[in-house]
């Protein structure tokens, strides 16, 4: 059967949420993940969705997936954001994140976005590894800030 990408359907967020948690894992912050199952499929498939997923099936198995929307800078206009991107540790060295990473790049160029962004962490070296493969510019210089929600006025 070999690798499929595909489209996210409702179904398969269980599975991703698992991803999420193996994630937030390897990210050494597995307390961050807060989302609920209904929040996370309201958001991507209920009637204001905010993401779109590829994911990626190893003979039936969802082994990885990408998680994107769109972002809109006032100095570049429309771009893809790439919030996630895994394929379970079992399941890498086989080409499977180079399938869904191209997937993601291809979904923005049929928009006709003006680029991608996306997030990685400094010590993360297979990660910097792959993105410059593809020739990424990593910037440096910019802190990421946030509110928690008890925070908002």
């Amino acid at each position: 059967m070999g690798i499929r990408i595909r489209s996210a359907v409702q179904e398969d967020c269980v599975r991703l949420l698992e991803l999420v948690n193996e994630l937030a894992v390897y990210e050494r912050a597995p307390q961050e993940v807060t989302v609920t199952l209904d929040e996370f499929i309201d958001a991507g498939f209920g009637p204001h969705k905010v993401w779109d997923a590829f994911v990626a099936e190893e003979d039936g198995f969802i082994a990885g997936f990408a998680i994107f929307y769109t972002r809109y800078s006032t100095w570049k206009g429309r771009r893809l954001y790439l919030e996630d991107f895994i394929v379970t540790e079992n399941s890498r060295g086989k080409g499977i994140g180079k399938l869904l990473f191209e997937r993601v790049m291809q979904e923005a160029k049929d928009k006709n976005f003006n680029g991608m962004n996306w997030q990685v962490l400094d010590w993360n070296e297979p990660a910097i590894n792959f993105y410059n493969k593809y020739a990424a510019d990593l910037e440096s210089g910019w802190l990421n800030a946030s509110f928690a929600k008890e925070k908002l006025v």
